[in-house]
């Protein structure tokens, strides 16, 4: 599938492996100049190479997105080395501890909070100002299922991705008329290494969950993502997209 995004800009956070990966190097084989922002610098550097070497156009970032000076770097980065930024995708998050919320150490509590949903928070404030002056563009952010559903024994997480969610409703209905279309997107359990912390019997009842019979793949979601991003969506503002499987659907 095509998208049309030649001679623009785009960042994407925890683009150095999973779902980050695979939105970056499908964007960048559409056209973008896109900034492979992660907190590891040597995914970040692997995935950049990859899409150079195909053709495409990339620098590596190193950035913990729970660092305010480290995003606002980042979006520098896109501006110095490519001229502007037009498209963002907030994708850089962790899992966190299972544990129910009464038994939940409040430092974990703290870690995912502060990657999962400060992190978003301090990108839309250093992307949208560096959009804006880019002539307009769009965001997207990764929650989650459990941004719209529970969990027993995540939440920290379901707390974080909830709020991330509510979050791109409240910037999408401040920048919507500005030009900058801000959406989130929730994808069901997808194959990346997030989800390393199962062993293959959670794996297999993990996969119980989805009507459709499987997990999700980073690619699919990323098509998802690049539509969101994309004109074909121009209608798109404050959605919540669900990429599934049918999980929610229930």
């Amino acid at each position: 599938m095509k998208y049309s995004f030649s001679g623009r800009v785009a960042l994407v956070t925890g683009a150095g492996s999973g779902i980050g990966e695979a939105i970056a190097r499908l964007l960048a084989s559409n056209g973008l100049s896109v900034v492979v922002s992660d907190v590891s610098a040597d995914n970040a550097e692997r995935v950049a190479k990859l899409i150079n070497t195909d053709g495409g156009q990339a620098v590596a970032n190193v950035a913990d997105v729970a660092r305010i000076d480290q995003v606002q770097a980042a979006v520098a980065c896109a501006v110095d080395m490519f001229g502007g930024l037009h498209f963002a995708v907030n994708n850089a998050g962790i899992s966190g501890d299972q544990s129910p919320v009464g038994e939940l150490d409040p430092a974990a509590w703290s870690r995912v909070i502060d990657i999962n949903l400060n992190g978003v928070f301090y990108g839309l404030r250093h992307q949208i100002p560096a959009i804006l002056r880019s002539g307009g563009g769009a965001i997207v952010n990764v929650s989650s299922i459990l941004g719209v559903v529970g969990d027993a024994g995540n939440p920290a997480y379901v707390a974080a991705k909830h709020a991330v969610t509510g979050l791109t409703r409240s910037a999408a209905l401040a920048y919507a008329a500005k030009g900058v279309r801000i959406n989130s997107i929730h994808p069901g359990y997808v194959r990346t290494p997030i989800l390393d912390f199962l062993d293959e019997s959670a794996l297999q009842e993990a996969v119980g969950l989805h009507p459709i019979g499987r997990l999700g793949t980073p690619d699919e979601i990323a098509h998802a993502v690049a539509f969101l991003l994309s004109e074909g969506s121009s209608f798109f503002a404050g959605t919540q997209l669900i990429a599934d499987g049918g999980y929610t659907a229930r």
